[in-house]
């Protein structure tokens, strides 16, 4: 039972346990009921998307699904699951079916790192209906986490230029969540974690300096420097804001340098952690070239994000890297993204959720996404159609059809792809930093005024002319049905 479990994941961290309890317990109650009516052989067709970009950006990097497949590896209920779930009232053949449960189901997705965009299905999930089920607080807690976290890096990158980009934020974070945001941090575009776990476990260069504390409980700051670099034999980086940045901290890394180079080493780099970043720098830069240091680097931290950076950036700021922490890590100012995880198809037959808002809509059916491209290779527009579609002449607004553009002659991708076939996977899962390569080419493809911080231009997301009548017929029978019911 359950032989294709992941074995080869750090202890500390949940997804290499039993799963099963990962959930919220409307999930169980509605798997019961599915179980206990006789339904618990139906298929069903989930789709994961979201509604709306985060940071008031255009686009969104996809990340997690490594991970979510690792939980899913593991998705099983083990015997102190099953004794929880019987004192909570769980009915005894649900639980023995629990017991035995596995997920079997299919899911066909974009790949990690692809840049996606509002309203598009992602990930699609086709599997029993109970199966489908039971993983939809799951997929949603992997994915939309870890999603933001990498679009929030990717945003980074694009101020940070060819500087180093750290994530400084694990104590910053949601608990053990800091794992997860800084393996979707290095998708995004770090380059590398002060979280030494995240490093060990997926291979993503670690990095770090100093604390203040470490400076303080010297009786000098010259001594502190000196101990350092006599028992660390890294790269050097000290922390010179203790006390006095310019009279005191940059000084003092001046003579350890000049000290270290004639022991045949050499000072990494100095960091910045408070005051006026854009100023110091420019001094500090100043004050190591005038020593003959034009090597040693000078990297600045404290309550960055990307327009802090951006802003530096205009003012000239003399600096070569940057440790991003809170807002990186929890995904400020959003914090979440709002992604779904609807029903488009029960037992082979589309099915439709009707809103009051328009927008709520969903997308019926099983369906694939279609990418648009240019002559010069750059994204144009994403088609939503029924998988069974293979021409396409138009894409049409999903909400005011008269909004439709001809795509016939464009060249076209297909981004959705199976990734599990009865519960297996399907290929080998992409190494991290590979997605991490597959994200920055993908981002490079898309226009600059999609990518950019103000009103970035809207990334066009249209649907088939055969989806748009299946939608309009499906909303005119239900409307039908309704008013018989009443």
């Amino acid at each position: 039972m359950n032989d294709h479990r992941n074995t080869g994941i750090i202890e500390s961290f949940p997804h290499n346990r039993a799963m099963g309890l990962y959930t919220d317990l409307y999930q169980l109650t509605m798997a019961q009921g599915y179980f206990l009516s006789g339904r618990k052989d139906e298929r069903a067709t989930f789709d994961y998307f979201f509604r709306k970009n985060p940071f008031g950006g255009g686009y969104v990097v996809f990340a997690g699904l490594g991970d979510l497949l690792d939980a899913i590896d593991n998705y099983y209920f083990d015997e102190a699951q099953i004794e929880y779930l019987r004192e909570e009232g769980f009915d005894p053949d649900f639980l023995a079916y629990l017991k035995d449960f596995n997920f079997e189901g299919n899911l066909d997705s974009m790949r990690e790192g692809e840049v996606v965009f509002a309203n598009e299905p992602i990930a699609i999930v086709n599997g029993k209906l109970i199966e489908c089920q039971l993983i939809e607080t799951l997929l949603l807690n992997y994915l939309n986490f870890q999603s933001l976290i990498a679009t929030k890096a990717s945003r980074l990158r694009q101020v940070a230029g060819d500087n180093t980009l750290l994530d400084f934020g694990l104590r910053r974070s949601h608990g053990p969540g800091g794992f997860q945001a800084a393996r979707a941090a290095y998708v995004g575009g770090a380059d590398g974690t002060s979280n030494v776990m995240a490093g060990h476990h997926c291979g993503i260069p670690v990095s770090g300096t100093m604390a203040h504390s470490w400076i303080q409980s010297f009786e000098s700051e010259k001594e502190a420097f000196r101990t350092f670099a006599s028992t660390f034999r890294g790269d050097i980086i000290l922390l010179v804001d203790t006390y006095n940045t310019l009279k005191s901290g940059v000084p003092n890394a001046i003579k350890l340098a000049l000290e270290l180079k004639k022991e045949g080493r050499n000072l990494s780099g100095i960091r910045l952690d408070s005051g006026d970043l854009a100023y110091l720098s420019k001094k500090a830069r100043a004050m190591l070239d005038e020593a003959g240091l034009n090597e040693v680097k000078i990297f600045a931290s404290n309550q960055l994000d990307e327009y802090v950076i951006r802003s530096l950036n205009e003012q000239g700021a003399q600096l070569d890297g940057y440790g991003v922490g809170t807002k990186l890590a929890t995904g400020q100012p959003d914090s979440a993204l709002d992604g779904v995880y609807k029903l488009s198809g029960v037992n082979d037959k589309p099915a439709l959720k009707i809103s009051e808002n328009v927008e709520k809509v969903n997308l019926p059916g099983v369906k694939k996404v279609w990418r648009f491209t240019d002559k010069q290779g750059q994204f144009l527009l994403d088609g939503v159609l029924l998988r069974d579609e293979n021409l396409c002449y138009a894409l049409y607004h999903p909400h005011f059809p008269e909004k439709n553009t001809t795509v016939f002659e464009l060249t076209k991708e297909e981004i959705i792809s199976p990734v599990l076939r009865n519960g297996k996977r399907v290929s080998k899962t992409p190494k991290l930093h590979e997605v991490k390569d597959f994200a920055i080419s993908r981002l490079k493809k898309l226009p600059p005024e999609v990518r950019r911080f103000e009103f970035p231009h809207i990334y066009r997301v249209g649907i088939s002319e055969g989806l748009l009548n299946l939608r309009k017929h499906l909303v005119e029978e239900a409307t039908i049905k309704f008013d018989q019911e009443i």
